[in-house]
């Protein structure tokens, strides 16, 4: 994997969050994921396809989650429910949207249905080829992190 190509995906992230969240994401880091949670968390997934095959995830904390979703419904989520899941779902989807039109592939990328997992202590399983990146963000909202993975077609 180019890491030059996963400048897209962050100017996305940026975007997606102070835009539609009001929300200024840090860049705290980047490396190769081990695709590990060993802490709670929620993780949005959403496949592309196209001139590239992909993932695109990101992983909160619940307390993130549970305030991000929160600024995006405007409504005040104590709790994880299908509100929080739709939210966090949504966000994914935007993020790769966004970072589909900066690559501009023709024809255009093809976005998959988003899938959240929820839980502690779960991996996230790659084929044995993939490289993933994991880009780590800070942000008034909590901590969270994007991971990243395609290869050409």
């Amino acid at each position: 994997m180019d890491v030059n190509y996963i400048n897209p995906f962050i100017e996305a992230v940026d975007n997606v969050f102070s835009t539609m969240l009001s929300v200024q994401p840090k860049r705290a880091g980047i490396k190769v994921s081990a695709g590990q949670s060993d802490q709670p968390s929620i993780t949005s997934l959403v496949g592309m396809s196209g001139q590239i095959s992909g993932v695109v995830a990101l992983r909160f904390p619940p307390p993130t989650a549970l305030e991000l979703a929160s600024r995006m419904t405007g409504t005040q989520m104590p709790e994880m429910s299908g509100d929080v899941v739709d939210a966090i779902s949504e966000l994914v989807n935007m993020v790769a949207g966004s970072a589909k039109a900066k690559l501009r592939y023709e024809p255009p990328l093809q976005l998959g249905l988003p899938t959240v997992v929820e839980g502690n202590g779960y991996k996230l399983k790659y084929p044995s080829k993939s490289v993933w990146l994991e880009v780590s963000f800070s942000s008034e909202a909590g901590p969270f992190s994007m991971e990243v993975t395609y290869h050409q077609n």
